[in-house]
């Protein structure tokens, strides 16, 4: 009875979902990750940060690598490139295909993965002394390389899983695949509650504990995501088979998209390590506070833009092998209306409650850190809009199996962001100045992309009424962006608010009236996004009135 019941879940969860219910699913499961990492990053800091500030600059710059190898190796550059072609042996009937393609490339990376997971092992002393972050000083250089080694495991488990997943998307599964990074974060919070006490067995404690505790963590999170990617599998009838078919034409396919989207998500990358190895020469506490600020300033775009563009992919791969451009067009115009609306309002209300925002995770005690973070995440609010915008204006190019113009267009603009980095931190503008070379360069990607888009479309794609929505919109986020202004001077940040009790009300309450002044403007300059809103406000309010 009980294996029916968990059969009958699994198959509920495992539904094909519409458009609309999957970028719900993903925004909620983007949301839960997001509300876990606040937990685990106020628990890590609350421990670190104001009383280990070179511990825990060790744990954020032992991510470095592994991070950077599963980035240029799998991550984002294996779903656009994978889906567009595992859809199309589907739609053909050629399953036989689509499984020998899946195997292949779970094998594949598996066995390149692993390679470069012992190759971290190896290299870990001279990659973070010399060129992640030899800024730190040797107690925390020698705790980075330790952790780095125990971390250098997840490019492996993190490959296979986002195969798994990935398959799942492509047939418009997104239950499994869209909560794994919840789960991940939930074996990290287990590291940091559990293990950093130490762990002992029948009164022998085969861990001393201490800030490595967390990193066991990390591991634990990566195991738990792999088998939710596994359940995930339940009645797709995936026919794996450990063998690697280097003739099937899909497979060398993917093979020959991958290298430029990888390069692509490897060049944004080396943004990240060129911000480590430039913070960390900054003063203890440096590289904790850019990451935190960066971490949460992804937030809102994983939960807008990663959403709602991974919702609207597939569709925009079949329209295209149908061979319809119009549609194509509308649709992805549909989509990025929908992000830039909901985009300009968050990145808005971030500045002007930045320091509520930075409370939530650096509870300690120490105003100097949290107002470091906050400082940060101001500069870093203009990259919340032009980042949440690249992932459809990216995604545009890959329904078409383009993965070439998007990595060049990386090329320039992470190019010009690292050459502003350098620069700034040469005029002594501090991790501050990080932040706002992030802002410029994620600005310029998206107005060269888009541009390129539109050409190619024939100046069909970006039309008038696209533009003239585009203005209203921004008139709308004016507005809001005063009543968020005033708001935080009539509910003030004050230095003796340490408590969520206090700070996430005040933030609540902000946030919402200033959401319902952009609501109400973008109804009044007859933005189409806003009226299904009050279509249902009014449906409810007056649902027994004749």
């Amino acid at each position: 009875m009980r294996k029916f019941k968990f059969r009958s879940v699994v198959a509920l969860a495992n539904m094909k979902l519409s458009v609309k219910s999957a970028a719900i699913v993903l925004a909620s499961s983007a949301l839960a990750s997001a509300l876990l990492g606040l937990f685990r990053d106020r628990l890590l800091n609350s421990y670190y940060l104001g009383t280990y500030p070179t511990g825990i600059d060790a744990y954020t710059a032992a991510f470095t690598i592994p991070d950077f190898m599963f980035f240029i190796l799998t991550s984002g550059a294996l779903a656009v490139s994978f889906i567009p072609v595992f859809n199309q042996r589907l739609a053909t009937g050629n399953k036989k295909s689509a499984w020998e393609m899946s195997s292949s490339l779970i094998n594949l990376l598996a066995v390149l993965t692993l390679v470069t997971s012992i190759l971290i092992m190896i290299f870990a002393d001279p990659l973070i002394r010399y060129v992640v972050s030899p800024g730190l000083d040797e107690s925390g250089m020698i705790l980075a390389i330790n952790m780095t080694r125990v971390i250098a495991i997840n490019p492996f488990l993190f490959s296979i899983a986002t195969v798994l997943t990935s398959m799942q998307q492509a047939v418009g599964r997104f239950i499994f695949y869209a909560f794994a990074p919840a789960i991940y974060n939930i074996g990290i919070i287990i590291g940091i509650t559990c293990f950093t006490g130490g762990i002992n067995i029948f009164g022998f404690q085969i861990f001393e504990g201490g800030i490595m505790g967390v990193a066991l963590g990390v591991i634990l999170g990566a195991i738990m995501q792999l088998i939710v990617a596994l359940i995930g599998l339940f009645g797709l009838g995936f026919d794996y088979d450990f063998k690697i078919y280097w003739r099937n034409q899909g497979f060398r396919t993917i093979l020959r998209l991958l290298p430029p989207r990888s390069l692509d998500q490897g060049i944004d990358y080396v943004n990240a390590l060129v911000s480590t190895n430039l913070s960390s020469r900054m003063g203890a506490g440096a590289v904790r506070s850019f990451d935190q600020a960066t971490t949460q300033h992804t937030v809102p775009v994983n939960l807008v833009g990663v959403a709602i563009s991974t919702a609207f992919f597939p569709k925009l791969t079949e329209e295209l092998g149908n061979g319809d451009k119009k549609q194509f067009n509308d649709t992805f115009r549909q989509a990025l209306r929908m992000i830039i609306w909901i985009a300009l309002p968050i990145s808005v209300i971030a500045f002007f409650g930045r320091g509520y925002v930075t409370s939530f995770i650096s509870n300690i005690g120490n105003n100097d850190s949290n107002g470091t973070i906050a400082s940060i995440l101001g500069t870093l609010c203009v990259a919340i809009f032009a980042k949440s915008v690249f992932h459809i204006a990216s995604r545009g190019f890959y329904a078409y199996q383009d993965t070439k113009t998007p990595f060049w267009v990386s090329i320039v603009a992470i190019g010009s962001t690292i050459g502003m980095m350098v620069i700034f931190s040469l005029m002594n503008w501090g991790v501050e100045g990080l932040g706002i070379a992030q802002s410029i360069g994620a600005v310029f990607e998206i107005i060269l992309l888009l541009g390129i888009l539109q050409r190619r479309s024939g100046n069909e794609l970006l039309n008038k009424a696209f533009w003239k929505g585009v203005y209203r919109m921004l008139i709308a986020t004016a507005i809001t962006g005063c009543v968020a202004f005033s708001m935080t001077k009539f509910i003030p940040l004050m230095a003796t608010d340490n408590s969520l009790v206090i700070t996430i009300p005040k933030f609540l309450v902000i946030s919402a009236i200033s959401a319902g002044a952009y609501l109400v403007a973008s109804y009044f300059l007859d933005l189409k996004e806003a009226k299904p809103i009050f279509n249902y406000i009014k449906k409810k309010l007056f649902k027994n009135v004749k």
